[in-house]
């Protein structure tokens, strides 16, 4: 099996803010994995907030002993190995881990989801994802996204009812809140929370900060929308801590280590009757389109990472009104559209 790591820079259409930075461009690195003549695709998305680089994942990844490892099966194995270390780097795993999926699922002829016996929806609707900005440019992307039945509005900054006023001057659709952990005050909190539930908002997203568990837990308790953990939940393990705290989670495969081990929260959040809903950093297609491989098992979807950026060296499933399809194509159902490896 040969692995071949590279570095990539994507860039963002808009300047992408949140409430504790703004970006125009993210770290990549894309892998591929050729076994047998047959090739697998993967990705490692490098968000400042998941304190990797190109460097440790590269570094982590040629360290990596595939010898043996001849099926999905025995990747699995590997990576449960893998995962469990005292040094696991979650977001090179997420990348090897998408790659095995894509070859090995090409080698039986099989799709992901059909691997994990998913049964495909005719269409599945995706957010589409405004950072904070100037008001003028706000409106400029509620226009882009015009296809959008949902959109998914980052706040947690002095301006959160300004924002929303000039998104409903604009639009009546439903939106999800991310609040990135922005508000710090609880009674403040609330007051949004309620005020928003009248703004046609289906859930927030991660409303204080991770440590604050007894304040989320209260805001769980007394809002008329679910709660979404983010931040507070990475891994499988987490979500026993906060269970109790949260409507449901949020799982990115870039921050839980691939698709394996978001296949095992989105069984253990149905376990304890937790809202799941897929996420996503800045990605290209190839990390999205693993993502989606779940959708049909998650309440709420967010996999726009690759529409925000200008540069995706993949081809895959693109949004038909607001809608993603999944492909019954081999593997992931992603193609490169230019020269990388």
């Amino acid at each position: 099996m040969k692995l071949t790591v590279i570095n990539h820079e994507l860039k963002l259409k808009h300047a992408f803010a949140i409430s504790s930075y703004t970006r125009t461009t993210t770290p990549v690195v894309l892998i591929r994995l050729e076994h047998n003549r047959i090739i697998g695709y993967g990705e490692a998305s490098l968000p400042q907030y998941l304190k990797e680089t190109q460097k440790s994942v590269r570094d982590y990844l040629n360290k990596i002993d595939l010898s043996g490892v001849n099926d999905l099966s025995g990747w699995q194995k590997k990576y449960s190995e893998l995962l469990s270390g005292p040094a696991a780097n979650y977001p090179a795993l997420a990348a090897l881990d998408i790659a095995m999926h894509d070859l090995f699922c090409k080698i039986l002829g099989i799709s992901c989801h059909e691997f994990y016996n998913i049964k495909h929806k005719d269409g599945i609707i995706t957010s589409f994802t405004i950072g904070i900005d100037s008001l003028e440019t706000i409106k400029q992307k509620i226009a882009e996204a015009e296809e959008f039945g949902i959109l998914k509005i980052k706040l947690g900054r002095e301006n959160d009812k300004e924002i929303i006023n000039t998104i409903r001057s604009c639009t009546g659709k439903p939106l999800y809140v991310d609040i990135n952990q922005g508000w710090k005050d609880v009674q403040y909190a609330l007051d949004m929370i309620h005020w928003l539930n009248d703004k046609n908002v289906i859930l927030i997203e991660q409303p204080m900060p991770v440590e604050n568990r007894d304040e989320i837990f209260l805001l769980k308790e007394k809002s008329p929308l679910p709660i979404i953990a983010d931040e507070a939940v990475q891994k499988f393990e987490d979500i026993d801590l906060i269970k109790e705290i949260y409507s449901g989670i949020n799982i990115k495969l870039m921050k839980c280590g691939g698709m394996s081990e978001a296949f095992r929260m989105i069984k253990r959040a149905e376990e304890l009757n937790l809202k799941i809903m897929l996420g996503c950093m800045t990605e290209t297609s190839c990390g999205i389109s693993a993502a989606l491989q779940f959708a049909p098992l998650a309440d709420f979807i967010d996999l726009d990472g690759n529409l925000l950026i200008s540069n995706d060296p993949f081809e895959s499933v693109k949004p038909n009104k607001g809608k993603l399809f999944l492909s019954d194509t081999p593997g992931l159902g992603i193609n490169l559209n230019k020269i990388l490896f």
